[in-house]
Order: C-alpha cells, then sequence, then structure tokens
C-alpha cells in the first residue's frame, strides 16, 4: 500500500509537471503569434504608408502637367491634332449606334413623354446641380434649386413633371467643371472626348465628380442602369436636332466655338463677351 501511494503521488506530480510545461509552452506560442501579429500589422501599416505616399506623388507628378496647362492654354484648341480624330471617330460612333435611336425615338415616341424624360433627368440632374450651388457659395440658388429638386420629386412623381417652373423656380446649370472655373482654375483648351463629346481638360477633370453625384449610378442592376445612362444619351442627342441646321462652314470649329462661348456663359453666369473668331 505505501509503494502504490508513493507510485501515485509520482505520477500524480508528473501530471502536474506535464500540465505545467504545457500550459509554459502555449504561453509562449500565443506569445509569439501574438508578437508576430503585431509585427505583420506593422508591416501591412508600413506596405500601406509606403503604397499611399507613391500613389500620391505618382499623382502630383501626373497632375503637373495638366496644372501647368489649365493655368497657360495659349489658344482655345491647343489639342487640335488629336481632338480632329476623335471627332470623325465619333461622328461614326454616333452614325451607327446613337444616332439611329434617337431618330427612331424622336419619331415614335410621343412629344409629352419625350418631355417627361427630359424633365426626368433634368430632376437627376439638380442633385449634382445643388451640390455646386454649395461649393460655390451661391446659398440663395441652393435653397431654390433644393426646393425645386423637392418638389418635382414629390409633386412631380419623380421628376416626369417640372411642377416647380409653373411657379417659377426654374432649372439651374451647375456642374464641377463649372465649379473649378468658378474658383479660378483655368479651361485648359478645348478637348474632345471619345464618345462623349465636347469638354475642356477642366471639364475633363470634373466629369469625374459629376459621375461619382449622379444618382443613375444607385442603381445596383448593371442592366438598369446602362438603360438610363443609353435612354441619357439619346435624349441628349435628340435635343441637339434642331441645332444642327444653324451649322455653318467647318463643322468642327462650328461646334469648338458653340461649346467653349456656352461654356464661357455658365461658369461666368451670363457676364462674358463674344472674343471667338468668326465661323
Amino acid at each position: 500500500t505505501p509503494r502504490r501511494y508513493a507510485n501515485r503521488k509520482s505520477k500524480q506530480k508528473e501530471q502536474t509537471e506535464r500540465a505545467n510545461r504545457k500550459s509554459k509552452q502555449g504561453a509562449v506560442r500565443q506569445g509569439a503569434v501574438r508578437q508576430g501579429a503585431l509585427i505583420h500589422m506593422e508591416e501591412l501599416h508600413s506596405l500601406k504608408t509606403y503604397i499611399h505616399r507613391s500613389c500620391m506623388t505618382l499623382l502630383l507628378l501626373l497632375l503637373l502637367p495638366v496644372s501647368v496647362s489649365l493655368a497657360q492654354t495659349p489658344n482655345i484648341d491647343p489639342w487640335q491634332p488629336i481632338n480632329r480624330p476623335i471627332y470623325q471617330f465619333n461622328k461614326v460612333f454616333d452614325g451607327l449606334f446613337i444616332r439611329p435611336v434617337a431618330l427612331a425615338y424622336n419619331k415614335f415616341v410621343p412629344a409629352r413623354a419625350k418631355i417627361g424624360v427630359r424633365n426626368f433627368f433634368n430632376n437627376l440632374d439638380d442633385v449634382n446641380v445643388l451640390v455646386n450651388d454649395l461649393l460655390q457659395l451661391k446659398m440663395k440658388q441652393a435653397l431654390s434649386d433644393s426646393g425645386r429638386l423637392l418638389l418635382n420629386t414629390t409633386v412631380g412623381v419623380g421628376g416626369f413633371f417640372d411642377v416647380a417652373a409653373e411657379i417659377g423656380m426654374y432649372k439651374h446649370y451647375e456642374d464641377f467643371g463649372q465649379t473649378l472655373g468658378y474658383w479660378g482654375v483655368g479651361d485648359g483648351g478645348y478637348l474632345m472626348l471619345p464618345v462623349l463629346g465636347s469638354s475642356t481638360l477642366r471639364d475633363a477633370i470634373g466629369y469625374i465628380p459629376d459621375t461619382i453625384f449622379n444618382p443613375i449610378g444607385l442603381v445596383t442592376d448593371n442592366k438598369s442602369q446602362a438603360a438610363f445612362y443609353v435612354l441619357d444619351m439619346v435624349d441628349t442627342q435628340v435635343s441637339y436636332f434642331a441645332a444642327e441646321t444653324m451649322i455653318r462652314g467647318d463643322e468642327y470649329v462650328f461646334i469648338r466655338n458653340a461649346y467653349m462661348q456656352r461654356r464661357e456663359y455658365l461658369v461666368q453666369d451670363g457676364q462674358v463677351q463674344d472674343e471667338f473668331d468668326d465661323y
């Protein structure tokens, strides 16, 4: 019996020592894991900081020539050697895809329905207008445009009816390109964008936040979102039909000058002088 008792004590002691060793080993492993995790997090943070700084440096390097171009533009069309081929591409693209649809839309869709569609997209645009009102510190206009947006979205059934215009709250036209111009950024010269058409370097930069603040981007279904964009493009194309009969001389030059004059008018809120060459 004493021998059994001694053996039992010895086994218990061994088990206790073994448990203590395992506990110590586990603590060491956990400490190593924690330390490794901390090192890994520090490495990720360092890598993230490095990537962020590298991207910012690259962005600044890319924007440097753009800033110079925006500040000093020798003429209104410094990109003409590139613009004209893109303009010809756009004409072909438009003739194959957009114009046939726009002609059919203009012919077969009732006038009232077309007005409703235009009002709908104008109402969506008022979201962007309101944002740029605030960025340009046009508080009185922002108040009018916010009331217009609320009234047309509710009483006007999602904007299909321009109820606000009937009580004197007329639409304003503001975008991020105009906001940049309002704060003194030069236009950077006329720029023809593939598919999108006439722009300036300044307006092309502003087009990015314009797209971000477009409510169509909130549509989750890709097909529905694409349908909205196409319908908006077709509606815009239809609105240009009446102006096509006014084109004289060099078509490219006429469109360029008309666009530049229109943009200057909007940026200066109507206070402009016509300094363009004859068509």
